[in-house]
C-alpha cells in the first residue's frame, strides 16, 4: 500500500492549480495516503476486533480515494489514461480489504460461538 500512497502523492503534484484542482488535491492526498498508515496499524493490532476496526478505516479511505479519482477523470483534470491504472489499483485494493474484513468477521464470530459453547458446556 505504500507504493499506492506514493503514486497518489505524485498525482496530487500533477493536478492543476485551479481552485477545483487544489480542493481535490487536499482531499485525495489525505484519503489516498491514509490506507497505508492504517493498514500498518492493523498489522500490529492488539486484538482481532482492533484489527477489524482498522481494516474498516482502510476500506473507507480507499472508497473515498476511488471517488476522488473518478472526479478527476470526469472533470478531465488529467488525462484519464494517466488516472485509470491508479483507479483500477485502488478498486483492487478495496476488494482485497473487503474480503479480508469478511474473513475476519467470520473468524471473530466463530471464536465468539466457540467461547459460548465452552461456557454452556461448563455450566452443565
Amino acid at each position: 500500500m505504500t507504493s499506492f500512497a506514493v503514486r497518489i502523492i505524485k498525482l496530487v503534484d500533477a493536478l492543476p492549480s485551479s481552485l477545483g484542482g487544489q480542493t481535490i488535491a487536499r482531499q485525495i492526498v489525505r484519503s489516498g495516503t491514509s490506507p497505508s498508515a492504517n493498514y500498518r496499524a492493523a498489522c500490529i493490532a492488539k486484538s482481532d476486533k482492533d484489527f477489524l476496526n482498522k481494516l474498516k478505516i482502510v476500506e473507507e479511505e480507499l472508497d473515498e480515494t476511488c471517488h476522488w479519482l473518478e472526479m478527476i477523470m470526469r472533470c478531465e483534470m488529467l488525462k484519464p489514461s494517466r488516472i485509470q491504472p491508479l483507479h483500477q489499483e485502488c478498486c483492487e485494493l478495496l476488494s482485497i480489504i473487503v474480503k479480508s474484513i469478511v474473513t475476519m468477521r467470520s473468524r471473530v464470530e466463530a471464536d465468539a460461538m466457540a467461547k459460548q459453547k465452552t461456557i454452556t458446556s461448563n455450566d452443565d
